[in-house]
């Protein structure tokens, strides 16, 4: 009787623990620990909580597996600050178009 292949899943890292250990949680909402792969330590593959991550799993221990790919970083939405960016970068290349007492001063912090 041969080997029996892995398990691979999509998983999200929920939480680090030491020794480059992670939890993770599955889509079907199990949680099992994980370790990263030697080639990913190799590599200096930094994984934090949140992140999308493929994992190997053993068909002969359900509980335990090994992240072998981290997925793309998630884009951080900019599309509030950009308008005000523009609008800031017109009012300044066009000379004379506002008085300066007219404009409100940043907020103090």
């Amino acid at each position: 009787m041969g080997k029996e292949e892995k398990i691979t899943m999509e998983a999200e890292v929920v939480e680090a623990l030491p020794n480059a250990q992670f939890r993770v949680r599955l889509p079907n909402d199990h949680e099992i620990l994980a370790y990263i792969s030697g080639k990913m330590k190799t590599a200096r593959i930094r994984t934090v909580p949140g992140d999308t991550v493929t994992v190997e799993i053993s068909p002969y221990d359900m509980t335990k597996g090994r992240i072998i790919y981290r997925g793309p970083m998630p884009r951080r939405d900019r599309g509030a600050e950009a308008p005000e960016a523009e609008a800031g970068s017109e009012a300044a290349a066009t000379p004379g178009t506002g008085d300066a007492s007219q404009q409100t001063p940043p907020p103090s912090a």
